[in-house]
């Protein structure tokens, strides 16, 4: 799994909307590992995908650039931050 970070800058009063209607076009069960996380410049998503080649095919494509832009949400800051190692969400275990 590859982990990247999608930094959205701006007041999370504003933006936490914004997100919870851009999650709101997306499958449900879509994620394996997703986290939104209110930060003093706006709100990060840390995102998981199954490989550093679907990140980039994600992160660069036309549907994301298009939800983020439907849902009101600024163009975020991609950071792509590496393969992840171990991860633990409640009580379930990811490899």
């Amino acid at each position: 799994m590859f982990l990247s970070a999608y930094h959205f800058d701006g007041d999370p009063t504003t933006l936490l909307p914004a997100y919870d209607r851009m999650q709101e076009g997306f499958p449900p069960g879509m994620f394996d590992l997703h986290a939104c996380v209110v930060t003093a410049s706006g709100i990060t998503v840390y995102d998981g995908c199954p490989s550093r080649e679907d990140f980039e095919g994600f992160s660069a494509g036309d549907d994301f650039r298009s939800a983020v832009a439907a849902a009101g949400l600024p163009q975020p800051r991609i950071e792509p931050l590496g393969e992840v190692h171990y991860a633990v969400a409640g009580k379930t275990v990811l490899q």
